[in-house]
């Protein structure tokens, strides 16, 4: 998947994507969500949460 693919299931432009990967900014709960959907993980594994703790 190209980041072209993710912005555009996304609905956000390439911009505000790159910011995400860039480390510039944080997505917010609802892009998170969405996130999940696009990767087909979930919010744990994406926030990189140890589910051993």
């Amino acid at each position: 998947m190209t980041q072209r693919d993710v912005y555009i299931k996304l609905n956000m432009s390439p911009n505000g994507y790159a910011s995400y990967e860039q480390g510039r900014t944080e997505p917010n709960i609802d892009t998170i969500k969405r996130l999940c959907a696009v990767f087909n993980v979930s919010a744990d594994y994406l926030l990189g949460v140890d589910s051993d703790n």
